[in-house]
């Protein structure tokens, strides 16, 4: 048997096995096919040369590697998917600030109330200064309501000096000094009207009664307050008599009582009041003269109403003597 090439020389052939013996009973018979295990040789083993390539045999499958084309891997998407990858971004990021407002909403509110309140205060602020410091309301007029015995332009006169000082600025106690000068003025209220305005409302005190001095007479409200002095009497108010007690004194609190008892058409009548005693109080009416006695000055109004009805049914130009003392009987005594 030929050698094939490529085997070594040097190793040996290796042996055939031997054919099996026929039978001399079967060489009439068919002959049996033997196995196919028993057809299948062994292949002899190819020992190739060291300078020689080995031949591959076609019935051997070596596995190989397959690559997917590089190309697959960069291809680009078209416009369709370009668009529908940035929305799905767009959505993404929405989303994403949508979380991020809910969970820092309680954060935002507070930052918000914070940024308002100080918006406020600062506002606050800037109309306090403006009020306080700015010249727009500034004083510039002086205005006095209420007065009828007090000159109006004295007080005006008296307070010109707060001229072009701000609202907020006025000095109250320069005011309040400069108007107790006037011993006519009782109390006062004083109004700022902006942009430049001062009202001053006053509260005058009412004459009472005139008493007698040493110098002269006296106008004397009902707390005994002197208003006015002359060395003449003074018209249209009562004279009090004290029997040379001032008005300071019991005498005069129940003269002034008994005046402010009488209504003001009976006022107006009374000439002059004698109070000896604060419990011996008499008047006398203008006229003829007509005396009241009227002693103590409790329940006053009670003998006022009396006085009243006594003189409705009395003859206006008789002189006589009204007696009231007792509030519950009044008398009319002729002279």
């Amino acid at each position: 048997m030929k050698r094939p090439e490529g085997f070594d020389a040097s190793r040996p052939e290796p042996a055939r096995p031997a054919k099996p013996a026929r039978s001399p009973k079967s060489r009439g018979a068919a002959p049996h096919a033997a196995p196919k295990a028993a057809q299948k040789t062994t292949p002899e083993p190819r020992v190739t040369s060291p300078r020689t390539k080995p031949q591959r045999d076609a019935s051997v499958i070596t596995p190989t590697t397959q690559r997917l084309p590089r190309a697959s891997r960069s291809v680009r998407p078209d416009a369709a998917a370009r668009a529908e990858l940035r929305r799905a971004a767009r959505d993404r990021r929405k989303a994403e600030r949508a979380e991020v407002r809910r969970f820092t909403r309680r954060s935002r509110n507070r930052k918000i109330g914070l940024i308002a309140a100080g918006g406020v205060v600062v506002t606050l602020a800037g109309l306090v200064v403006t009020a306080v410091f700015s010249p727009l309301l500034a004083l510039r007029e002086i205005r006095v309501e209420g007065a009828s015995r007090v000159n109006p332009a004295d007080i005006v006169a008296a307070l010109d000096d707060q001229l072009g000082t701000p609202l907020a600025l006025l000095d109250t106690g320069t005011i309040e000094r400069e108007l107790s000068a006037f011993p006519l003025v009782r109390s006062y209220i004083t109004q700022t009207i902006p942009p430049g305005t001062l009202v001053v409302t006053l509260s005058e005190r009412q004459p009472a009664a005139v008493i007698s001095t040493g110098s002269g007479f006296a106008l004397v409200d009902p707390a005994g307050v002197v208003l006015q002095e002359s060395t003449e009497r003074i018209a249209g108010v009562p004279l009090v008599d004290l029997g040379g007690a001032d008005a300071r004194s019991p005498r005069f609190r129940a003269a002034v009582d008994v005046l402010l008892a009488l209504p003001p058409d009976l006022l107006a009548r009374v000439d002059s009041v004698t109070a000896h005693t604060q419990d011996d109080v008499s008047l006398v009416l203008s006229g003829v003269g007509q005396r009241v006695a009227w002693g103590a000055a409790d329940d006053s109004a009670r003998k006022a109403a009396l006085l009243e009805a006594l003189i409705s049914v009395t003859d206006p130009n008789q002189a006589g003597e009204f007696d009231v003392s007792a509030p519950t009987n009044g008398v009319f005594r002729p002279a």
